[in-house]
């Protein structure tokens, strides 16, 4: 029987997840892709706390007109925007969790703009 691609999914999402683990030190960056929007989130997992949050939805990127905001534009101010929050916090350091998701295109593109700005990963 054919696995739907929501099942690989769910099933990637969590090999991924038992390998993954936030500390203070070493917070997870989440990454989570909806069909319209992209959110991040820097986790630390011992306390179970989000210490930063970003996404499409915020009012900084809104303010930018992009044509849409399921596009890798998009995923990349969020991921500058994550970072510069990052920073501000004194948080350099994380271990990326791209959601069960495939690295490429708009995860790829939050991703490397973070790394861009600034966090280690």
């Amino acid at each position: 029987m054919k696995i739907s691609s929501k099942k690989a999914t769910q099933v990637r999402h969590k090999r991924v997840r038992k390998k993954v683990v936030g500390t203070v030190e070493k917070p997870r960056f989440s990454v989570f892709r909806s069909h319209n929007h992209i959110y991040a989130q820097i986790i630390d997992d011992t306390s179970h706390r989000t210490l930063v949050a970003s996404s499409t939805l915020e009012d900084s990127v809104k303010q930018l007109n992009l044509s849409s905001t399921a596009t890798c534009a998009a995923s990349a101010q969020v991921g500058q925007l994550i970072a510069q929050k990052c920073l501000e916090k004194g948080i350099i350091n994380v271990v990326f969790d791209r959601g069960g998701k495939l690295y490429h295109g708009r995860v790829k593109a939050l991703a490397d703009a973070a790394r861009q700005t600034g966090l280690n990963f």
